[in-house]
């Protein structure tokens, strides 16, 4: 079974209110199976037009696993803590 990647490019527009997401998602993800490869750190714009400020990628074993963690009442129910206090874009990304 292939894993499945969720890659977030965020900017932060309200940090005190963008900090009960970060403060409580990771636990939502660790029940699904999830794990941060990448949260925030610095980067490196190589190419193309910086869009965000921070970057993410989880990795879920598996694209039903991934699915199931972002429809969940758990994730579902801190989700308006990052929607109303950033802007950005979330992918869904199958493995190989």
């Amino acid at each position: 079974m292939a894993k499945a990647y969720l890659m977030g490019h965020i900017t932060i527009t309200n940090p005190e209110g963008y900090k009960k997401y970060s403060q409580a998602v990771p636990a939502t993800i660790e029940m699904y199976g999830g794990k941060y490869l990448v949260r925030g750190g610095a980067s490196t714009q190589r190419e193309g037009e910086a869009l965000r400020d921070r970057h993410v990628i989880v990795e879920f074993p598996s694209r039903q696993a991934l699915d199931t963690w972002y429809d969940s009442a758990e994730y579902q129910a801190v989700l308006p803590h990052r929607t109303n206090n950033s802007v950005g874009q979330i992918v869904l990304v199958d493995g190989l």
